[in-house]
């Protein structure tokens, strides 16, 4: 069961509705918890065919927390690594370490293309976390030092899951308003570009849906 004041902001939203973008971030601003700083996510409802839909997108207010990220590279990329903001960086000595202890404790892993051999000791680890560097993603490259600062900065993979549905977070209701317009508006651009680039038009965009992690759904529109 929902909360009461889950129920109470529900009950202001006109199910009917399509809102502009201003219109639902007005609300979700308008009604936010008090002492604490909910996340506000979007969710993208598409129309696909067979297999799934994914991409990445660089955000332009940044991102919703300071990913901490991990850099399994050669030795020679090791200081370069660090400089660039990897939070752990290593070579064997990193894999060895999370194939003894069983943890990784990281938000997201990038590597460079000759460690990848190797991280299939730690794969069990890895994977079942989603924190298996993979070329869909874009997290391994040569130019390691450049990937980790796009992280940092608010770089964001998606993909859709079983109900052809792309979730993710990206703002905060503190931030100001033209801020988190700039990141929904860039996601869900990033989305129609995708599929464009992939010669699918832009009508499969079923239906987009913004909310605070502890509050209802907003329906908005494309425009």
């Amino acid at each position: 069961m929902r909360s009461k004041k889950y129920q109470k902001i529900k009950a202001k939203i006109d199910p009917q509705k399509i809102y502009t973008l201003d219109e639902a971030i007005d609300f979700i601003k308008e009604n936010k918890r008090k002492g604490f700083d909910e996340t506000i996510e979007a969710h993208v409802n598409l129309r696909l065919g067979e297999g799934g839909f994914s991409g990445t997108v660089s955000l332009p207010a940044g991102s919703t927390k300071n990913k901490k990220i991990a850099a399994f590279v050669t030795s020679e990329r090791i200081k370069e690594s660090e400089a660039a903001g990897a939070d752990v960086v290593g070579s064997d000595d990193l894999i060895e370490k999370i194939k003894e202890t069983g943890k990784a404790d990281f938000d997201e892993a990038v590597a460079e293309p000759e460690m990848m051999a190797k991280l299939v000791k730690i794969a069990k680890i890895l994977g079942p976390k989603g924190l298996m560097p993979n070329p869909k993603k874009g997290t391994i490259t040569k130019d390691i030092a450049s990937l980790i600062k796009k992280l940092k900065k608010g770089e964001l993979f998606y993909k859709t899951d079983k109900g052809q549905i792309i979730h993710a977070a990206l703002a905060k209701a503190s931030w100001d308003k033209e801020k988190i317009k700039e990141n929904i508006k860039a996601f869900i651009e990033s989305i129609g570009k995708g599929k464009s680039a992939g010669g699918g038009g832009g009508d499969f965009i079923k239906q987009i849906v913004i909310c605070s992690s502890m509050g209802p759904a907003i329906k908005i529109g494309l425009s």
